[in-house]
């Protein structure tokens, strides 16, 4: 069993940044493939970024390229999500998921386990 725990959501206004953490725990994090999704109100959950077990691969969607950087540290069985030039579209909860598959993944479906999302605000 898995337990992913995500931390750093919050209200900030539009061009303002926030970090999100993603703390993992019960077996090993090194091996397997990291990601964040969002869900906005009324909307389906969408892909945001991805990272390879190594960290040396990564993947993001198109609407938040060149503003979000995805990056872990395996040594503290964490994954973080840099959001810098926040906008109001970007209001949703997101979630961290792990996939037992050493690369990228986009796909939501090949995730496995998932956090409880964390709430990030952004006002215009």
């Amino acid at each position: 069993q898995v337990q992913l725990v995500e931390s750093g959501g919050g209200s900030v206004q539009a061009g303002g940044s926030l970090r999100l953490s993603c703390a993992a725990s019960g077996r090993t994090f090194n091996y397997y493939a990291m990601g964040w999704f969002r869900q906005a109100p009324g909307q389906e959950r969408e892909f945001v970024a991805g990272i390879s077990w190594g960290g040396g691969s990564t993947n993001y969607a198109d609407s938040v390229k060149g503003r979000f950087t995805i990056s872990r540290d395996n040594a503290k069985n964490t994954v973080y999500l840099q959001m810098n030039s926040l906008k109001p579209e970007d209001t949703a909860v997101y979630y961290c998921a792990t996939a037992p598959v050493s690369g990228v993944v986009t796909d939501s479906r090949l995730y496995n386990y998932w956090g409880q999302g964390t709430q990030v605000t952004v006002s215009s």
